[in-house]
């Protein structure tokens, strides 16, 4: 997942150009691979995909659909025999900037209304991946009780546990839980979005997954090709869905790219598959983001 950014960035338009390559190499040829893709983002009131395009070989159909939870999917079988798969996305995205508003919604009001929404009510449960160790129960309660309105409490909420919680490479790993980051106070951004949203969860404020990428420098050059990775954030509801980046501790800007949401990172990696045969299979994954405009 992606590293901590420095200063924050200026607001404004960008166009960013992202190219995801990943796949599996395996100890032998496989008979054959069934998988799914999460890779492409989509338009919505922030962002405008101008193109976008996915690349398989080996060559073979894809079927393209939009799941539950409105991500672009591409789902495709690799029957013939193969050693290798690699999976190239490529976007092109003009992002704009997500004012921060701050609902005026009291937690009464909140109660009643996230109860009248499928979208909402389902972002409330806790999953295995979230559920929050007891110390973060805690610290989301202590938080949530100095403040009469929710959103309020979920920016100080997702802003303290980014605080806590170090980033750090190697420590956690794709299966890691909230709580097993919380005992380590070390994590990337998968395990840090975990921890807020149970700790979100647990106070009653709906929140969810979202993946996506981040270009990691603040005011990149026009044309210059930088390596990046995926990354994850979440969005609350208190009125209105709000996303904030508690890695980071920054608002959503014009260097997000939402690719999708999700109840946990179970809802949107960003490669699935499984394979027959007897063989290991070795993953790799290479993100480059170029700031067009």
């Amino acid at each position: 997942m992606t590293f901590r950014l420095g200063p924050e960035s200026v607001q404004g338009p960008r166009r960013l150009r992202i190219e995801h390559a990943t796949g599996f190499t395996y100890q032998g040829e496989v008979g054959a691979s069934y998988n799914e893709a999460r890779m492409l983002p989509s338009s919505t009131d922030s962002q405008f995909v101008l193109s976008s395009q996915l690349d398989i070989e080996p060559s073979t159909s894809v079927n393209q659909y939009v799941d539950y939870f409105g991500t672009r999917v591409a789902a495709f079988d690799v029957l013939a025999a193969h050693s290798a798969l690699n999976i190239t996305a490529r976007s092109l995205v003009e992002v704009r900037p997500r004012p921060f508003e701050p609902s005026g919604m009291d937690w009464a009001q909140l109660a009643q209304e996230a109860e009248r929404q499928i979208a909402t009510v389902e972002m409330l449960g806790q999953t295995s991946r979230t559920a929050p160790h007891p110390e973060v129960a805690g610290i989301a309660r202590s938080i949530a009780d100095q403040h009469d309105r929710p959103a309020d409490a979920a920016l100080a909420i997702a802003r303290a546990i980014g605080d806590a919680v170090e980033y750090m490479h190697g420590i956690t790993g794709v299966h890691s839980t909230a709580a097993d980051a919380w005992v380590e106070r070390k994590g990337v951004c998968q395990d840090i979005t975990h921890i807020t949203l149970g700790a979100l969860r647990h106070v009653g404020i709906p929140a969810r997954y979202v993946s996506g990428y981040l270009h990691p420098q603040a005011n990149p050059e026009i044309g210059v090709p930088v390596s990046g990775e995926s990354h994850a954030w979440v969005e609350w509801f208190a009125g209105d869905w709000q996303g904030f980046d508690p890695t980071n501790g920054v608002e959503i800007g014009d260097r997000h790219v939402l690719v999708g949401r999700g109840r946990d990172y179970n809802d949107v990696p960003p490669l699935r598959g499984v394979y027959a045969g007897p063989f290991k299979s070795d993953l790799h994954v290479k993100v480059t983001i170029t700031r067009e405009a």
